[in-house]
């Protein structure tokens, strides 16, 4: 927990011109000749849930514990409401922080540990208890007030420790891994919830995850880390259907990748020549014509059937011949909403398929073994020059 302390008039007018709120630059920091975060720039602005996604070890928690004063960077700066605030301690920062563990106090009850802060800080009485009893009203808790931590359900913990945070009114929330202890299904429950209280409170928050479903579900935008970079920054839409290298494609969700090179090079298409398959794309690229790129298809962009497809099945007539391969089903998961196919395609390849089940019953439900045709639209496809 940290002191909350108001940004300087002049600050807050610096962020009401048009800056950032929460403006990262070229930030760097070295652990025993490690570099943990590597020359990150980001702008964050007011009011927003950004996300840093990546795996452990990324640098996403060491960026975040920079933010929260809790390291020191070795180089760069920090910049929130216009003021720099590398060189100010954690617990004169306008910052609070919420720990995937929650660190609440076991021995105190709900009321007291989201005041608790709020005493600390030398707050009267009356001010403390208003405060508490309107976190409680936000978190819907209020019937809980007089319990301990240990009787309450994980999600319930969960809303204690916002509220706590929350409470001290801070510029920016820090998130560490916020519902990493609570089991799937409560895990999807809180998730929007989460969301509401925030942005009813109008905080600007950042939160750390490697779970990528809870970054597309939460977050404004997202940046995705590795090995101690920032890959690519942008809303969840942004991120998923356009990724600008091999890493994010792969990264978020699933996705097939045919790695093979551009064989026509024109300012409305190309083509691009993978083993067994030859994809056509009506858009032009970045790129020249003998360049490798990689193909990303996302499994549900593809279409699996037991016969050819038809030119009328296809985007255009231009594409007859294109995106298109055949091959056997090798293994299937039916999840109810949808069934995931795995097909050998004749190439050798191993493809992915996502077919969703919009029917209760479903003559057509192909079967392990099956011969197929997988096809996709040319619109579908993202080329990946890196």
């Amino acid at each position: 927990m940290t002191t909350a302390r108001p940004a300087t008039a002049t600050a807050a007018a610096s962020a009401d011109a048009g800056q950032p709120f929460l403006l990262i630059r070229n930030l760097v920091k070295d652990f025993d000749g490690v570099r943990a975060v590597n020359d990150v720039s980001v702008a964050i602005n007011k009011g927003e849930i950004f996300a840093l996604l990546g795996s452990s070890g990324c640098g996403k928690s060491t960026l975040l514990r920079m933010l929260a004063g809790f390291e020191t960077p070795t180089e760069g700066q920090i910049v929130l409401a216009g003021q720099n605030i590398v060189n100010v301690p954690p617990y004169q920062r306008p910052i609070n922080m919420m720990f995937q563990s929650y660190a609440l106090f076991p021995h105190l009850t709900v009321w007291d540990n989201i005041a608790f802060g709020l005493r600390r800080d030398g707050l009267p009485k009356a001010d403390i208890a208003a405060r508490v009893e309107q976190m409680l009203a936000l978190v819907q808790l209020g019937a809980y007030a007089k319990r301990k931590p240990h009787q309450l359900s994980g999600g319930q913990q969960q809303r204690v420790a916002l509220a706590r945070s929350l409470a001290k009114r801070p510029q920016l929330l820090l998130l560490d891994e916020p519902l990493g202890a609570l089991d799937k299904k409560l895990r999807e429950r809180t998730q929007m919830e989460l969301v509401n209280i925030i942005e009813q409170v109008g905080v600007t928050c950042v939160m750390v995850t490697h779970d990528q479903d809870e970054a597309m579900s939460m977050a404004t935008r997202i940046a995705v880390m590795s090995e101690g970079r920032i890959l690519q920054v942008g809303a969840p839409g942004e991120i998923y259907e356009t990724p600008n290298c091999r890493f994010v494609a792969d990264f978020i969700g699933s996705v097939n990748l045919f790695n093979g090179r551009v064989v026509v090079d024109e300012p409305d298409h190309v083509v691009v020549d993978t083993p067994g398959t030859r994809h056509f794309i009506p858009h032009g690229i970045t790129g020249t014509e003998g360049m490798e790129v990689s193909v990303a298809v996302r499994p549900e962009k593809i279409c699996i059937q037991p016969d050819e497809p038809s030119v009328e099945q296809r985007a255009s007539a231009a594409e007859h011949g294109y995106n298109c391969a055949a091959g056997s089903i090798t293994a299937l998961a039916y999840f109810g909403n949808e069934t995931h196919y795995h097909v050998h395609l004749d190439s050798g390849v191993d493809l992915k398929v996502a077919r969703t089940n919009a029917q209760r019953h479903d003559d057509t439900r192909l079967r392990r073994e099956q011969r197929v045709f997988a096809w996709w639209d040319g619109a579908d496809v993202v080329v990946l020059t890196s």
